[in-house]
């Protein structure tokens, strides 16, 4: 190599590493760590948690909970309501124990049920509807032994009835558990003709409005994608003076389920008029013949 060349690759080594030096002086004398290497930033202390029972799917009224339709869920401490199910444990803290708090959290659960933590409302029975992910409160399930479905789902103050019904008088089986329905009951009347004979007149009237269809037969819910249910029994919803009405108009014959629609599911529901309020009589006496003819308000 030339003089020349070797004095230009020397002054070129020089000046990389006077650019280097300074370069260390402008960043505070430090070299850059790698980013392997890094620090994690710390962390900012975690508000307490709490594990919390929540459903893991939407759970309709009637069901019967197993241990895989709930679940521990973390929840803030300081949101925790009296009324959700909790573990009883102490909350996790943000300090990396999480096997101790996982050993805590099993602990519990065992002083509670003696066994799986899935399992603290395995056999309840839904009250009111529970949807994916809200948490279960005593309020909206009923344990075992605290009764059975129907006194579960009723409504407070309201009894269960059972009517005869066939496809005739269910709309052809599209009624489901769960709809809304009138009651209709028809009986005959004798009438007096002026010819001295007698004529029978059928009348029918609207019993009960807007009365909620518990169970066909045995069956709670419709199955899946199922459209109709052709049973011999509907089970309805009524309070006690209600009950007293479709008894009797059970004993005058058969009674007829007429479907409400979904969006007139507001309306009033009941009696249709005063229980002691019955048909009149009204004669007529024309000619000198007397005839009675049954007339409603």
């Amino acid at each position: 190599m030339s003089p020349v060349r070797l004095l230009i690759v020397l002054v070129a080594a020089i000046s990389a590493i006077g650019l280097a030096v300074v370069l260390q002086k402008a960043m505070g004398g430090k070299p850059a760590a790698a980013p392997s290497a890094r620090a994690a930033p710390s962390e900012a202390p975690g508000k307490p948690m709490t594990q919390v029972l929540v459903a893991k799917r939407d759970l309709p009224i009637g069901t019967r909970l197993v241990a895989a339709d709930v679940d521990w869920q973390a929840w803030p401490s300081d949101s925790i309501s009296g009324a959700f199910i909790t573990n009883g444990a102490a909350p996790a803290k943000p300090d990396g124990k999480v096997e101790a708090a996982k050993a805590s959290l099993a602990a519990t659960a065992d002083q509670m049920i003696g066994g799986d933590p899935a399992k603290v409302v395995e056999g309840a029975i839904v009250r009111d509807p529970i949807l994916t992910g809200e948490p279960i409160t005593n309020r909206k399930i009923v344990r075992g032994g605290e009764g059975g479905y129907l006194s579960v789902v009723l409504t407070p103050g309201k009894r269960a009835m059972s009517v005869p019904v066939t496809s005739d008088t269910a709309v052809g089986g599209f009624i489901l558990p769960g709809d809304r329905v009138d009651v209709l009951m028809t009986h005959d009347v004798q009438n007096n003709s002026p010819e001295g004979g007698a004529a029978k007149t059928v009348i029918a009237e609207t019993v009960l409005q807007n009365i909620r269809v518990l169970a066909l037969d045995q069956n709670t819910a419709a199955e899946k994608d199922a459209k109709s249910i052709v049973a011999a029994t509907a089970t309805l919803e009524v309070g006690p003076v209600e009950a007293e009405a479709l008894t009797r108009a059970k004993a005058g014959g058969p009674v007829t389920l007429a479907l409400r629609a979904y969006t007139d599911l507001g309306g009033p529901s009941g009696m249709t008029r005063p229980a002691a309020q019955d048909d009149s009589t009204v004669r007529i006496n024309r000619g000198g013949q007397t005839t009675s003819v049954a007339v409603r308000p």
